[in-house]
Order: C-alpha cells, then structure tokens, then sequence
C-alpha cells in the first residue's frame, strides 16, 4: 500500500529510473497506473528532480493522445507518479506480436503519436525518448504516449541534463543525441520516424551489439532502402520517412506537426488508392551551404586520427556520455530508385561544363581542377574524390559534389552520369551561384556505368551531381555528364 491509498496489484515493468505497477485507487475504486522511483536513486537530488519533473511536465498536457497524471508524493522516502491506467499494449509488443503493420495503421498509429508530440512541444517539451515502448495503444486502439521521464523544457539551457550526456534508447536516438549535444523538437521527429520504420519493416533501421555501436551508426550511415524491405510502401511515403530520419537535424521536418501533416496527406493518398503518387507535396530539400574556402584540410590519414573521440559512461540508469569530434549529416530525400534511370524523354541536347567541386563540409579539396574532365567528351577521363576509408566518407560529411555550368539559366529534364567506378549514390541539385545553395531536383539513385536522372523541373544555371555514399573502395570518379532540356 503506498501513501495510505494505492494498493498495488501487478508489476507492469521496469525500467533504468523506475518501476510501474498496476494499482488499485482505494480512495476512488479505480485502477491506475503508479510509477515507483528505484529505491537507490531516492537519495540522489539529481534523479529525484528529474522524476518530480516528469509529473509537473505531463501535468501540463491535456491531449487524448497524452497519459493523464493523477497524483504525485513521496511515501517513506520513495517518490511516485499516479497515472490513468492504460489497459492495453505498447507498439514494441504490438510489432513483436504482428510483425509489421498494414500500412493504413502504422500511419494512423504514428499520426497519433505525432500530434501528441507536437503538443507537447507547444507547450516547450521535448520527450527525449521516443520508443515504441512509450507509445500505449488500448482496447480501443486509441494510442496515449506515456513516459516523459526525461523531458525537458527546450526553452531553458539548465536543467538537470546537460549538453554531453547521452539521455535516451539507442535504438531510437537521434544523431545529436548520440553525439551528447543539445535536443531539440528536430531530436523527437527523428526517433519517431525510426518508430515508424519499425512499424513499416517489423525491424529498427540500426542495430548492434550495444549502445555505442548502435549510436555510431545513427551518426555515420543511411538507413537502407525502405522500399526493398516493404515494396507496398509508397514512394511518398518512403520519402517521409527519410526526411524524419535526415542526420541533420535542420533537414528533417520544420516541426512535428508538419511531420503529422505529411503523414496524414500519405494516409489520403493510400485510401485513394493512388499509391505511386509523386512527391510534389514535398519541399524542396537544400544540400548544405559552402563554408568559406581557407586552407586544404589534412590528409584524408590525419583526418581519420581526427574523426572521433568517444567516451562513454553507461549507468544503471541507461544513461550514457559521448563526445564525438566528427560525425556525418544528412539523409536522402526523395524516391530511391535503381541505377539506369527512367526512359528517353524528347528534349533537345544542354551542354555543360564542368567547373569545380562543391565540398560544403570540406575545405575544397576534391579536385575541383579536374572538373572540366567530366564535360570533355573523353570517356577515359574524369573528375574524381579523394579516397576515403569507407562509403560514408569516413563520418566526415554527408556528401560531395561535382558542380557544372550550363551557361545560363537552364531547365532541365534529365541528367545522365557515366563513370568508371559503378556504386556510388547520387541526386541532382541545382542553383544560380557556383558556390550554392543548391536545391535537389532528383530522387536518388545507384550510378551504375551509365545512369540517367530524371528530374523534377526546377531552373539553374549551375548544376551539382551530388554524390551520397561512395562505390567500394571509397573513391568516385565521374567520367561524362551531359543533359537534356
């Protein structure tokens, strides 16, 4: 019997901060839902703050798609929280059970959850810790999102966390949180859409062995094609579900609620039956903006000795600390599609010439002097990268470019890439200064030998091959471009 009131009846579960149990309300004859503070962090002020917190942080969230706080004391030193009492599952055990969902429900699931998450964030929370676990779904399959153990307010840079502790699941952490830097609204948007990954393909994007494997991997590589794994996904939604899972915070969704909004228009979309929609609903996406050219970085060995210091603290409590020098950003938006490219289109014939490398994240030294190689009618030549140790550019960048100049404003209708080191991934970008910003004008796609973009009808004078993982062997060379109007 805890506080003279609740008498508890079932142990629900248990997790890194807390106990839950199935209790009885004598005072009120109903069932609730009680959350027990571990009795060894009962003397530590920093972890009973943050349980105190979480009660006056849902007390502020009246949603139907949010769990209701009832209560809130302290009973012989130990802290609790009175919630309503869920009777039902999580979305974990939902999946664990069913495998992946019918694609109607993990969208009218996800939207639920969404919306729940753009309220809070309303009112200045961030949950930190979106997982299927904290998604409930009862009898009546309405979800309520529960376990706001370590929200926080994203408006106050104190608190009780801060900057370069690692709070969350790795399963579901988002790059910057991975990386131990501050959470924002852009962090929930990202762990809902690996959710909603795992709704869609009955497994998480990310896996390994333990925490720190699974969060290098959030931060250094790009989830695989969605639609390989479940081909009934629709291109738009796929596209989506990219987007949330952009590594750079700025390229996912502007907020959760657009995020809800563009889930919702793929949800219209399946019920019309129309599932090959394009994306035209879609914003642009901007490929990053050029830092100011300086001094050629170190060698590609220095850069390696460089690229990540980590340290990591793995308590009780499921938190860690991880402190990364380098990591990767950015994800593909769009469609993927397969090397070779979309039919002939009629047009007529658009001259470019290569003109440099558009190395944002760099400092301008992917051999932008062998540009013009790429536009000189010469096969056996080309414009080539460095050499990286791996795919993803080492966890350097999220990606790199060949910049061509069609001489004046241009729109074009393809983009056609040959190249002697078949592999790579690409899109085309394009813009109205050399230097960008570009704004991607394809969906992505394998560059296998020769391979033609079709493209979505945006005009430019300079046009970018942005390239997003390298061939095997960490190099690519581009030996040909050339374009139709």
């Amino acid at each position: 019997m805890i506080a003279d009131r609740y008498e508890l009846e079932e142990l629900c579960g248990s997790g890194g901060m807390s106990t839950v149990y199935r209790a009885h309300d004598t005072l009120l004859d109903r069932e609730v839902a009680l959350k027990v503070l571990h009795e060894h962090f009962t003397g530590d002020d920093e972890y009973v703050e943050r349980f105190r917190r979480e009660a006056r942080s849902v007390a502020q969230l009246s949603h139907p798609n949010v769990v209701t706080v009832i209560d809130r004391g302290e009973d012989e030193g130990r802290q609790f929280i009175v919630f309503e009492f869920v009777d039902g599952e999580n979305l974990k055990q939902l999946v664990e059970r069913s495998g992946r969902l019918p694609l109607r429900r993990a969208l009218e699931l996800t939207v639920a959850t969404a919306d729940a998450l753009a309220f809070a964030h309303a009112n200045g929370l961030v949950h930190r810790d979106v997982k299927p676990q904290n998604v409930l779904v009862d009898g009546e399959g309405d979800v309520k999102v529960t376990d706001f153990g370590i929200a926080r307010s994203f408006e106050v840079e104190g608190g009780v966390t801060q900057t370069g502790t690692v709070m969350g699941t790795s399963n579901y952490l988002s790059p910057e949180q991975a990386r131990g830097q501050r959470v924002t609204p852009a962090s929930d948007v990202y762990s809902l859409g690996v959710v909603l990954w795992e709704l869609l393909a009955g497994e998480v994007p990310f896996a390994g062995d333990n925490f720190v494997a699974v969060a290098l991997r959030h931060i250094n590589e790009q989830p695989p094609d969605l639609r390989e794994l479940r081909p009934d996904v629709s291109p738009r939604l796929a596209a989506a579900v990219a987007r949330a899972l952009a590594k750079a915070p700025e390229r996912r969704f502007a907020s959760m609620a657009e995020f809800a909004q563009e889930l919702r228009g793929c949800l219209a979309e399946l019920e019309s039956g129309d599932p090959e929609q394009t994306l035209v609903s879609m914003p642009a996406v901007e490929l990053p903006p050029a830092r100011p050219r300086g001094r050629r970085r170190p060698t590609r060995r220095a850069s390696g000795a460089l690229w990540l210091a980590l340290a990591v603290l793995v308590a009780a409590a499921a938190a860690a600390a991880a402190i990364f020098a380098f990591g990767g950003s950015g994800a593909e938006h769009g469609r993927n599609g397969g090397g070779g490219g979309g039919g002939a289109a009629a047009g007529t014939s658009v001259t470019l010439n290569g003109v440099g490398d558009y190395d944002p994240q760099g400092s301008g030294g992917e051999h932008g002097d062998t540009a013009p190689l790429a536009s000189d009618g010469d096969s056996s030549t080309s414009w080539y990268t460095e050499t990286y140790r791996s795919q993803d550019f080492g966890g350097l960048k999220d990606g790199l470019g060949l910049v061509l100049d069609a001489g004046g404003s241009a729109k074009l209708t393809q983009v056609t890439v040959s190249t002697p080191t078949p592999g790579f991934t690409a899109r085309i970008a394009t813009g109205d200064s050399q230097s960008g910003p570009f704004t991607t004008d394809s969906s992505t796609q394998t560059v296998s030998g020769t391979t033609t973009f079709d493209l979505q009808g945006r005009s430019g004078r300079y046009w970018v091959v942005w390239i997003t993982r390298l061939p095997p062997g960490g190099k690519a060379e581009i030996s040909e471009v050339s374009a139709k109007g």
